[in-house]
């Protein structure tokens, strides 16, 4: 029941489901932990704030900084006032975090899926009408496990010059992803989920994860399944992805796979993203980089922030709220007169701001 539970509250993950979503609207105030990110995010997040307050949305901003903090162990952690904030609010929104390179704190984005246990990464990629790119009839949703596999951070040197990774794998997370995706695709009217894996290579890890998505699917024989290489989805994706609908994945290969698809529909600026967890906490996030060397300098794309603003939106039964801006978004990059760099123009992000505000109040 909670697994459903969790599901129905992503109906309406993009536009062509909103119709489905059973929660009500409600005028009351909700308040939503922000963590504005590095880089570009402080920018981007200021524009989504700015469209919110725009459409009159009923959300209270508790911004919060995650740079991380070690305990007297040495153990990384999340600041108490940000891990206590989305404790208790249940909802966040995020952009961008930078990470170290091979030196310094872990990912925070891992540390984040961690310590709140967002076990689901939800990256639906639609094709936007009127937004020319290779292909013009993507519909397709990832969702990856988030919280295991080679992202386990289990690392050690053996010898000097050898280190080896652990790839961690567990029967109950693989099941609990596989569960989930099979109710978000019964939940959406999507009517096909495809496993991807290499079980032919990795066998004992990959092998468990194959034999819990064949076993939860004979418990939805509602819905067709498949099993596909990781290679061979590659392959066929940039051939024809119309022949996806649902794909559910490990750790690793969700992350590579979701970008792919990403592409297919713009890239990353134009890329909502959702990460799920067991105890009915949400955070949504831009899933791009931090973008440093146009940071500060009003060139930054709000777009994948904003759209992943509006699956919170939905999540949260606010649905017609997150209409409105997604129209004003999608109109607007449809149009294509007001489009910051990456999307083919020249307008600044507050330029981009400014005019989704005003298709956001033309709207009302």
């Amino acid at each position: 029941m909670a697994l459903r539970a969790e599901v129905r509250s992503l109906l309406g993950t993009w536009r062509h489901v909103n119709s489905l979503h059973k929660r009500p609207s409600s005028s009351e105030a909700h308040t939503v932990t922000l963590i504005p990110g590095d880089g570009i995010g402080p920018e981007i997040s200021a524009a989504v704030v700015r469209i919110f307050d725009a459409a009159k949305v009923p959300i209270h901003w508790e911004e919060r900084n995650v740079t991380p903090v070690q305990s007297p162990a040495g153990k990384w952690m999340i600041p108490h006032n940000a891990k206590c904030s989305m404790e208790k609010n249940k909802l966040g929104l995020k952009g961008p975090l930078k990470t170290p390179v091979a030196a310094g704190h872990p990912s925070m984005n891992l540390l984040l899926r961690k310590t709140f246990d967002l076990y689901a990464n939800v990256r639906p990629c639609v094709s936007i009408a009127g937004y020319r790119t290779p292909y013009t009839d993507v519909n397709l949703v990832t969702i990856r496990e988030n919280t295991e596999g080679e992202y386990s951070g289990i690392e050690h040197v053996i010898v000097d010059g050898v280190v080896q990774s652990i790839k961690l794998i567990t029967e109950g997370a693989s099941k609990r992803v596989a569960e989930f995706a099979f109710e978000f695709a019964r939940q959406n009217q999507r009517g096909t989920v495809t496993a991807v894996h290499k079980a032919n290579i990795m066998r004992l890890s990959d092998g468990l994860f194959l034999k819990k998505c064949r076993e939860v699917a004979e418990n939805n024989k509602d819905i067709k399944f498949n099993e596909m290489y990781l290679d061979t989805v590659c392959l066929n994706m940039v051939q024809d992805p119309t022949q996806f609908d649902v794909l559910v994945m490990p750790n690793l290969y969700g992350d590579i796979l979701s970008d792919l698809c990403a592409g297919l529909v713009g890239g990353l600026g134009v890329t909502p993203s959702g990460n799920i967890g067991a105890n009915g906490l949400a955070i949504f996030e831009s899933v791009h980089g931090t973008a440093p060397d146009i940071a500060g300098k009003d060139l930054a794309n709000p777009t994948a922030l904003l759209l992943s603003a509006v699956m919170m939106l939905r999540h949260m039964g606010l649905g017609q709220h997150a209409a409105r801006i997604e129209k004003a978004c999608f109109d607007m990059i449809s149009d294509g007169k007001v489009l910051t760099s990456d999307l083919g123009g020249k307008s600044k992000c507050s330029e981009f701001t400014r005019e989704i505000c005003n298709r956001v109040l033309d709207l009302e």
